[in-house]
């Protein structure tokens, strides 16, 4: 039996909490012979940082590099805010996406059945919704240079913040989201701002053209990013693969975690270029959410998107589809029962705590694996 690597980095907050339960539920895998696991646990973010002076080391990064996938729990918060900007706990996690090459960020937004009245929308609006973010994750905004904060001659400041991207970075990630548009609906929206943008003009062009020399067979659809938001709110399930930036990504994949009720729901996986060699790729996986710090240390985080994001290591870096789908499954068996953490429990419903929610995903998967 292969021995997988696997880097663990909980991070802050609520990260440590959450990723618990996977290492948790990793052990019961061990335990009954499904798989075996090597792991290593670094410290990242404001940790890192309290640790050391930087938001990661190099020798976590080195690890994180050699391992088959990274879990990665969440970093930041107020403790934090006066660390320099080079330093701070963000840092950690951008400098993972970077060394790594994770180019694609995938978050799906699937609402459960059970959960449909937990969404601030109406449960006609939510219920089935099944779309996928296909995010740009190493371009665009977040790495533009320069960036900078500088003070003028007349003592005021200007801050510049540079969106910059290049035809092959359009072209790769246009091309993860058709291939995994013909796995589902056959339906790609590429989300930009063309009409005030010049990376939204190349983003249209590129775009295009990729789906018309490779793709035909695929429907494309061209939103303006502040549209595409809007019909999120308006009619989710017209979408099924959504391709965008890594600002509009950012945005758009928080408004879609809403649909489905909580922030604590959601996964997500961030992928390399695949290795011409082994067909492997670099992979983080981790929750949509965030540090959390205001729920930290008081065991009552949802640590469903974290167990759902392992959940994806298993299906996209460890070859186990089989044993990913009998987790999805478990933890809509979860839900179905009426078990809830506080984030999506209805008033006045008795709510689990975190370790509690993870054994009863635990416990779901062993019926259904017996």
């Amino acid at each position: 039996m292969a021995t997988h690597k696997l880097s663990l980095m909980a991070g802050d907050g609520i990260g440590p909490e959450v990723i618990a339960e996977v290492t948790k539920l990793v052990r019961w895998i061990e335990a009954r012979g499904l798989a075996s696991f090597a792991i290593e646990e670094d410290l990242v973010g404001g940790a890192a940082y309290d640790d050391h002076g930087e938001a990661i080391s190099d020798a976590a990064m080195e690890r994180a590099l050699a391992s088959d996938a990274v879990m990665f729990g969440s970093v930041g918060g107020p403790k934090w805010d006066a660390v320099p900007y080079s330093k701070r706990p963000e840092a950690g996690l951008l400098r993972l996406r970077k060394d790594l090459g994770l180019f694609a960020n995938l978050r799906p937004a699937i609402c459960y059945p059970a959960l449909a009245d937990a969404s601030s929308l109406k449960r006609e609006l939510v219920d089935g919704l099944d779309l996928l973010i296909v995010r740009e994750l190493t371009g665009g905004v977040y790495f533009g240079e320069p960036k900078e904060v500088v003070t003028l001659e007349n003592g005021d400041k200007r801050a510049v913040d540079t969106q910059l991207y290049t035809t092959p970075e359009i072209d790769r990630i246009a091309r993860v989201a058709f291939e995994l548009a013909k796995l589902r609906g056959k339906k790609v929206a590429s989300a930009e701002k063309r009409n005030v943008m010049k990376t939204g003009v190349l983003w249209h062009e590129v775009v295009s053209r990729i789906q018309k020399e490779s793709y035909p067979d695929i429907q494309l659809e061209h939103v303006l990013a502040d549209n595409c938001a809007m019909q999120l709110v308006r009619r989710p399930k017209q979408y099924d693969v959504i391709v965008t930036d890594n600002l509009f990504g950012d945005i758009l994949s928080d408004v879609a975690a809403m649909l489905t009720g909580s922030l604590g729901m959601l996964p997500s996986a961030s992928l390399g270029a695949e290795d011409p060699a082994t067909g492997k790729r670099k992979a983080m996986y981790e929750p949509v959410h965030g540090s959390a710090p205001d729920i930290a240390g008081r065991g009552v985080a949802n640590p469903i998107a974290t167990i759902a994001s392992f959940g994806m290591a298993l299906k996209y870096s460890l070859g186990l589809s089989d044993l990913a789908d009998s987790l999805d499954g478990a933890i809509a068996d979860v839900l179905a029962s009426g078990l809830r953490t506080a984030d999506v429990a209805t008033r006045g419903q008795n709510a689990v705590g975190t370790s509690e929610m993870g054994d009863a995903v635990i416990a779901a998967l062993e019926k259904r694996l017996a």
